[in-house]
Parts: structure tokens; C-alpha cells; sequence
């Protein structure tokens, strides 16, 4: 026997139509892609366009602008700072020692512009950084230097007499 096909009634529903903001959630993701990267280039001088104004971002990358990478060696009469400061006038930087810590402070002031027959571009960049050490005990703080060359501070600290005197070698055992 053959059976008769019955059609069932099916009930659809109108959908709205998609708002603008609805429409740019699945490219969310790569919008957000997209900014990591260029953070990763130039986190502090890269501005996003499509940021949301209500929704501010703050980035891990964005901490050169507040301090700047920074080297510290012990040498067998010093101790040695060493700092990336590209960009900066020797007139700009400030080495400090207060109770007991040396403060290297400074400021970066850029402005750029190019002029040409069709545009005209003008930037300007501005940030300051503070770095504070904790000097150890044993050295001699009326003999700090302070060397300013091609973007590079270099802060030697030396040693007194009895800090050189106080290294010794432990020897390790096995158990």
C-alpha cells in the first residue's frame, strides 16, 4: 500500500534585520588579531582606528614609554647599569642618588614634520620614565659616573675595598 505524503504546516519566523554592530561580531576576532600585531611593532606610537572609544585597551607591550630596558652586571670593582635610551638628548636625562637608591629619570620629546606640494604631516611624541635601583651595601656613591653615548646611558657604580675583599667561592658538593 502505498501512503499518501501529508505536508505539515511549518511556521516561519521573520527575522530582524542586523544592526551595524551585530554585522562586525564575527570579525571581532580578527580585528583584535590585527591590533595585537601592530602593537607588537610599535606598541606606544600605534593608534587604532576602529578602537571603541567606550571600551580602552591596555597593553603589556606599552611599558618601553615607562621603562626602558635596563642591563645590570657586577664586575670585580663595580657594579654596571646600562640603559636603551634611543631618541633622547643627553640634556634630557637625570642620574640621582638619594638615601641609598639611584633614580635615572628622563623625557623624550618628538616632533616630526614633513611638508610636501599635496599634504602635510606633523607628529609629535612625548613620554617620560623614572628607573629607581636600590644600591647594595659596600659602594662608594661619591664615585658614581655617568657616560651618555649613542642612545646608551652607562652607570658605573664602584665597589669599596672591602666589598672586592668579601667574594669568596663556595664549593658545591654532591649528596
Amino acid at each position: 500500500m502505498a501512503e499518501t505524503a501529508t505536508k505539515l504546516p511549518i511556521k516561519q519566523e521573520e527575522k530582524a534585520p542586523r544592526s551595524r554592530s551585530e554585522s562586525w561580531l564575527p570579525f571581532e576576532g580578527l580585528r583584535s588579531e590585527i591590533d595585537r600585531l601592530f602593537d607588537d611593532f610599535a606598541p606606544t606610537f600605534w593608534r587604532r582606528p576602529f578602537e571603541p572609544v567606550h571600551f580602552p585597551r591596555t597593553s603589556l607591550l606599552s611599558t618601553w614609554a615607562v621603562a626602558p630596558a635596563v642591563d645590570l652586571v657586577e664586575k670585580e670593582a663595580s657594579y654596571e647599569i646600562t640603559a636603551e635610551l634611543p631618541g633622547i638628548e643627553e640634556k634630557d636625562i637625570e642620574v640621582k642618588v638619594s638615601n641609598g637608591n639611584l633614580t635615572i629619570r628622563g623625557e623624550k620629546q618628538e616632533v616630526k614634520e614633513e611638508k610636501d606640494k599635496e599634504y602635510v604631516l606633523s607628529e609629535r611624541r612625548y613620554g617620560s620614565f623614572q628607573r629607581t635601583f636600590k644600591m647594595p651595601d659596600g659602594v662608594k656613591a661619591d664615585d658614581i659616573a655617568a657616560i651618555f653615548s649613542k642612545g646608551v646611558l652607562t652607570v658605573t657604580i664602584p665597589k669599596t675595598k672591602e666589598a672586592q675583599q668579601n667574594d669568596r667561592k663556595i664549593q658545591v658538593k654532591t649528596a
